[in-house]
């Protein structure tokens, strides 16, 4: 039902774009919406879900591309700079979403908007600007071509300089597989994950600018402050590390204990390669800079300038984790400034470097085992730790160039098809979507995490592996952290902390908060501050799994169950040659069995009726 209100927390608004015809309208939601699904990833979930048929091709004018803001978006919360992006996703054909942070999100709430949501199909390139409740759409002739830094300066030179931008690089024109959604310019901040740049490529809509004044409404600001003074002392004091080395910052620790997937995830050591791509690498060497997203207190985003040598020119973002680790451990390469150019083109090119870097260490492993060779490569060696051709394969893949360009483009799954023979059984994807730089035989409940997630694999929708080694949530009855290698407790675990990441991805707070000590009852406190709602913790995990459930729901009628909850079998049966974790493997059905009778889904992995009815989805 929609009214026109403005509800604490909320805009009250949502703007719909049909780029078809070129009609921009403005919807008001309901309180009874926001309550139910929040905001962010849960209100892209029920759009989504009750708008777009699940046969809808996602490369199609009626695909609906999504953005959305949460309550605590345009607030003073730290962390809360954030938004999501959902569609379903050309790599995977299921649920498709990003989580990025930035500025943007908070920029789109202060311009009088909970939400975008983009229909139809451009005939010609064009951009949006969205200001203080207005939105008109531009052309983006001169635009398309442009890598994502050239888009960002110069729509910021024809709207205002102050805008935050959005916007798609070649590789999103080009309807690459693996492209992003990229923000802020130099920053680069992604919404890496499941293709959704090739979505909004296909709309021929170039970029989105935003910016506004309008501050959401809070329903009581004193106690919101007073909370606010209360957290970030420890926020600040416990995050020193990412603060001071960014998220590679780890990777020494990680690679130590068998975290850090190495050759395609077959090597159990390589500590030296480690060590020179790890974040103090990069503070000793490159540093240039910190960077914050919007209301953040951590400062883990990192800038790196190289002036000299063959990489010369990079003046930007630097490699997160997930990026030394695939575009770096994954193929065997330690050339810091290597990777760090590579990830400088991904970002310019709209690409996820996750991605990216898995299908690049998936090629190397066909080359080495002569299931492709030069002819197919054009000449290209794609041995490992060959620096020179990871970084001339990023650039062949986000501009479809050759054969195994544009075969890689497709992702793993499709290019282990296109291969054909063994290729399938070291195409490590779940779901079709390339794996991040954690590996389950480290910690047992990634398994089971990355099986289920519902975008395919992904540490961060249960994000459940800290509590496996540093990160206690007695909220949840987790008093201590959980041994990593027990497969006992692990389905209870990562559900409960996928129903907990959901209200952190729905409310937009950022997940590397609970390092500062963030947790369940803090939600609670800030989302009564902010909306004036009587809401305690059991309530609100209700939610969370209300919202886990209903992008389910939509994955089962894309066809999804019990077959695609599974893992490749690098990972369920082989150990690795050395090092901590070397004698473990996940019983991922063990786990699953646990995990679909606490979900209360069948054995197939179908959400039952009576699982519909206790998180108020029964109408579904």
């Amino acid at each position: 039902m929609w009214v026109n209100i403005m509800p604490n927390g909320y805009t009250g608004r949502l703007l719909r774009v049909d780029l078809s015809t070129g009609c921009i309208e403005v919807n008001s939601i309901g309180d009874e919406v926001y309550e139910t699904y929040l905001g962010g990833s849960g209100l892209a979930a029920w759009i989504i879900s009750t708008e777009l048929p699940v046969q809808t091709p996602p490369l199609s004018r009626d695909n609906l591309l999504v953005f959305t803001t949460g309550p605590y978006t345009g607030t003073v919360i730290p962390t809360s700079g954030r938004h999501s992006v959902a569609a379903k996703s050309p790599l995977t054909g299921i649920w498709g979403e990003s989580d990025v942070g930035g500025t943007w999100g908070y920029a789109l709430k202060r311009a009088g908007f909970d939400g975008i949501v983009i229909t139809g199909a451009s005939t010609r390139p064009v951009y949006l600007w969205i200001h203080n409740r207005t939105a008109e759409i531009r052309d983006a002739g001169l635009l398309w071509g442009r890598d994502t830094y050239e888009v960002d300066v110069l729509v910021r030179e024809q709207t205002d300089e102050e805008a935050s931008v959005s916007c798609i690089g070649p590789s999103g024109e080009s309807l690459v597989k693996l492209s992003a959604i990229m923000h802020d310019g130099r920053n680069a901040r992604a919404a890496g994950r499941c293709g959704l740049g090739a979505v909004m490529g296909y709309k021929k809509l170039k970029a989105i600018a935003v910016k506004g004044d309008e501050e959401p409404p809070i329903s009581s600001r004193n106690a919101l402050m007073g909370a606010i003074r209360q957290l970030v002392p420890d926020m600040v004091k416990h995050t020193e590390d990412l603060r001071g080395f960014g998220t590679s910052g780890s990777v020494e620790v990680l690679e130590e204990i068998g975290d850090l997937p190495i050759k395609n995830w077959l090597q159990g050591r390589w500590q030296r390669g480690a060590e020179r791509i790890s974040g103090t690498a990069m503070k000793e060497s490159i540093y240039s800079g910190d960077y914050f997203c919007k209301t953040c207190v951590i400062g883990c985003g990192k800038e790196v300038k190289i002036t000299a040598g063959r990489y010369a020119g990079v003046d930007g973002a630097a490699a997160e984790h997930e990026t030394v680790g695939t575009l770096g451990a994954l193929c065997l390469i330690d050339d810091l400034e290597a990777i760090t150019f590579a990830n400088d083109m991904c970002n310019r090119l709209g690409m996820d470097t996750i991605s990216v870097g898995g299908a690049i260490a998936f090629a190397m492993e066909a080359f080495e085992k002569g299931l492709i060779d030069r002819n197919e490569t054009n000449g290209v060696d794609l041995s490992w730790g060959n620096a020179e051709a990871m970084v001339e394969m990023v650039r062949r893949i986000g501009t479809r160039t050759g054969v195994l360009g544009s075969l890689l483009s497709e992702g793993v799954r499709k290019a282990a098809e296109g291969i054909g023979g063994r290729a399938r059984e070291f195409a490590m994807h779940v779901k079709g979507l390339e794996l991040p730089a954690h590996d389950p035989r480290a910690f047992g409940s990634l398994a089971l995490g990355y099986a289920t997630s519902n975008r395919g694999a992904c540490h961060l929708q249960a994000y459940s592996h800290p509590l496996e080694g540093w990160i206690s949530m007695p909220e949840l009855g987790y008093d201590i952290c959980a041994d990593p290698h027990m497969d006992e407790g692990k389905g209870t675990l990562v559900a409960k902390m996928q129903n907990l990441m959901a209200l952190f991805d729905s409310l937009k707070i950022c997940k590397f908060s609970i390092y500062g000590g963030i947790r369940a009852h803090h939600l609670v406190e800030l989302l009564s501050c902010v909306t004036g709602w009587d809401v305690d913790l059991s309530g609100l995990m209700k939610t969370g799994d209300r919202i886990f459930t209903l992008k389910r729901l939509f994955n089962c009628r894309c066809g999804i169950g019990r077959k695609d909850d599974t893992l490749p079998p690098r990972l369920l049966t082989s150990t690795k040659d050395e090092g901590i974790s070397s004698e473990y493997l996940p019983h991922l059905g063990k786990m699953l069995n646990e995990y679909y009778r606490y979900r209360g889904w069948d054995e197939e992995g179908i959400p039952t009726k009576r699982k519909l009815r206790e998180v108020e989805l029964h109408e579904l």
